[in-house]
């Protein structure tokens, strides 16, 4: 068995997935106190994982019916991310696999949202490579060739902001709280996605996203329009920037799959929970693969996931492994 611990960000979490793919148990605890700052606060997370992550790691083994003596390897993220945060799933991964002389695999998070389409799970079967990957979430946002399970090639990546995060900022200008997804996805269904023009980064070259225009574009828009009008016109102001995520989203993945005649393409990170983004990519004419949300947002199943198919570390030599904030595609 391996046992998978994940604390990029702000959930933490831990599973138990087989040395096959199969998912025995996925526990993601979250935080809703960065909801009261508009955002994660890392310091805040870094100390609500310290609380959190013998609880999970003990939840998930009650859940797979297994205990300690039953697992084999134990992976954890070792970065991008926030590093505090990191710093304490990789600690608790190593503490647990020093006392018990188990190997540790860290796994960079990036290569766990792609992974995530590897499990097993019993109304969806795992994605074979090679396929085209769109990642969007609210640190990243990158479209990959995956050419086997242990790794892929960054095809095209954002220049700025990443779709997630454009998403949260757009709905804190419109008012809706944090974490803006599910807020702005609601009101946008009762509006006009056409009643405004905004950009989609048609200007940026090849296959790289760019929002940090577009949620300008949305500022200079509703100081225009005045706060009267623009909470007068909320529902279609939202409907219309969503749109232009999903275009840009989808247009690139349109022009990659064009370029590469890959059979398949799969999309995951937090965004993927968008409805009228999955309906998009549904329409390019290749098979779509959408892993469970749970298996879309941070969760420690992917990183779990991964492990199966990358080096591990033993036993004493990975107590020498630190965390990194930045990932080594520079994404």
């Amino acid at each position: 068995m391996i046992l998978a611990l994940e604390s990029s960000c702000d959930d933490t979490c831990a599973a138990v997935v087989t040395h096959d793919g199969e998912l025995r148990a996925n526990v993601i605890s979250s935080q809703g106190v960065h909801d009261a700052y508009g955002g994660v606060v890392p310091e805040v997370a870094s100390r609500h994982h310290l609380e959190l992550a013998n609880l999970v790691v003990e939840d998930a083994l009650r859940q797979a019916a297994i205990t300690l003596d039953d697992v084999s390897l134990v992976a954890a993220t070792a970065g991008p991310g926030l590093v505090g945060a990191l710093l304490v799933g990789l600690s608790t991964a190593k503490g647990i696999a020093a006392a018990r002389g188990l190997p540790l695999c860290p796994v960079d998070h990036l290569q766990g949202h792609v992974a995530a389409n590897f499990l097993r799970l019993e109304d969806l079967r795992p994605l074979e490579p090679p396929f085209l990957c769109l990642i969007a979430s609210g640190g990243h946002t990158f479209l990959a060739r995956v050419e086997d399970h242990a790794s892929f090639t960054v095809l095209g990546a954002t220049l700025d902001d990443a779709a997630g995060e454009a998403i949260d900022k757009g709905a804190r200008l419109l008012g809706l709280p944090f974490p803006g997804g599910p807020h702005l996805e609601r009101l946008a269904a009762g509006g006009d996605p056409h009643a405004h023009a905004f950009p989609t980064a048609e200007k940026v070259a090849g296959l790289d996203f760019s929002f940090a225009g577009l949620k300008t574009a949305l500022l200079y828009r509703v100081r225009d329009l005045g706060e009267e009008a623009a909470q007068a016109q909320a529902a279609d102001l939202a409907a219309s920037y969503q749109r232009a995520i999903v275009e840009q989203l989808a247009r690139r993945c349109e022009r990659a799959l064009e370029q590469t005649a890959l059979p398949a393409l799969a999309l995951g990170g937090g965004v993927a929970a968008n409805g009228p983004l999955r309906e998009r990519l549904a329409g390019l004419g290749v098979p779509l693969t959408v892993p469970p949300r749970a298996l879309c947002t941070d969760n420690a199943a992917m990183i779990g996931s991964a492990a199966r198919f990358l080096p591990a570390v033993p036993f004493p030599e990975h107590l020498a492994l630190d965390a990194y904030p930045t990932g080594s595609r520079g994404l």
